[in-house]
């Protein structure tokens, strides 16, 4: 693929990101006045109410202007990164973000890599054994994994290795790379187990498929090593459907997450959300939506881009 086919795939994508960003900030900002009560109430949350705070709010969120100026205003300001003030803790918006977003990057990157490690493995390990007793484990411990919600396991992790057993901390996100591998392993495994079983059901299937090819058989008539096989034939050509579904992977760790850090009174960016809610804090609603979109939609067009390095025939799909 040229890099002019290159470059214009992502600037199409591009393109499309910011037009998706703008209607779903359109409908993050509409949520001041979809939500019950009036704007100045909603932004008051707890505070008592005073002609100067009434005001004071009035002038900070320009109340008093039409709403569609009211969104273009609002709108500026996101754009510089600037989300207004948490209603609950009286901090910008952004720097709550900015000190929670590295525990939730940590989190997603480490469960991510975990349910990819552990589902390629045991979905090959599958499909080399078909119609084993290992295949029917494997099938079955996914089927439970599938079906099992990031907070049911996250409190049944909690019970057994954090409560009983004290292998790992129950709450926290520790400080330090080796700290927070620490106490971030069980919300990690958490976060990752429905993930794995759904790359164990898809790696299975399409490594089977993969090996009853006619390459690979002529590659074993060759006299190639089984290791050979493996990763030149079988794995090249199995995992690239599997690379696909990487991005939908991430986009549900970004969600899961908010579950797994309450669970573990993990400070992340899903806990601060919960919080937000339950205290209606619409500006800091506002500021995490807009970052999860955000993140969603670039972890999207980054699994697009490995797919097509991965993938000639999407390559050669996208010159026409």
């Amino acid at each position: 693929m040229g890099r002019n086919a290159i470059v214009a795939f992502v600037a199409r994508r591009v393109l499309t990101m910011v037009l998706m960003l703008f209607v779903i900030s359109f409908l993050i900002f509409s949520l001041l006045y979809l939500a019950p009560g009036n704007a100045v109430d909603i932004l008051l949350g707890s505070r008592p109410r005073t002609p100067e705070t009434v005001r004071l709010l009035t002038e900070q969120y320009h109340l008093d202007k039409p709403f569609l100026t009211q969104y273009w205003i609002w709108l500026e300001n996101v754009l510089h990164l600037d989300f207004g003030t948490s209603i609950q803790t009286t901090l910008p918006v952004a720097d709550e973000v900015k000190s929670r977003l590295p525990t939730s990057l940590f989190l997603a990157v480490f469960a991510f890599v975990l349910e990819m490690s552990f589902g390629l493995l045991f979905g090959v390990l599958a499909a080399l054994k078909r119609r084993g007793s290992v295949d029917r484990g494997l099938v079955a411990v996914s089927v439970v994994g599938l079906s099992m919600p990031a907070f049911v396991s996250g409190v049944l992790m909690l019970y057994v290795f954090a409560v009983q057993l004290k292998w790992f901390p129950a709450f926290g996100a520790g400080t330090g790379f080796t700290d927070q591998v620490w106490h971030l392993t069980l919300p990690a495994i958490s976060l990752a187990i429905v993930g794995a079983a759904y790359v164990v059901k898809h790696t299975r299937a399409a490594v089977i498929s993969v090996l009853d090819q006619d390459y690979v058989m002529f590659a074993r008539a060759r006299g190639l090593s089984a290791a050979t096989v493996m990763l030149r034939y079988i794995l090249r050509n199995a995992l690239i459907p599997v690379l696909g579904l990487s991005a939908m992977i991430l986009s549900f760790l970004v969600i899961g997450a908010v579950l797994v850090e309450v669970t573990f009174s993990v400070s992340g960016i899903g806990q601060m959300l919960v919080r937000a809610a339950t205290s209606q804090d619409l500006p800091t609603i506002q500021g995490v939506g807009m970052l999860v979109a955000a993140i969603v939609m670039v972890t999207n067009l980054i699994a697009d881009l490995a797919y097509m390095a991965a993938d000639p025939r999407v390559r050669l799909r996208s010159r026409k």
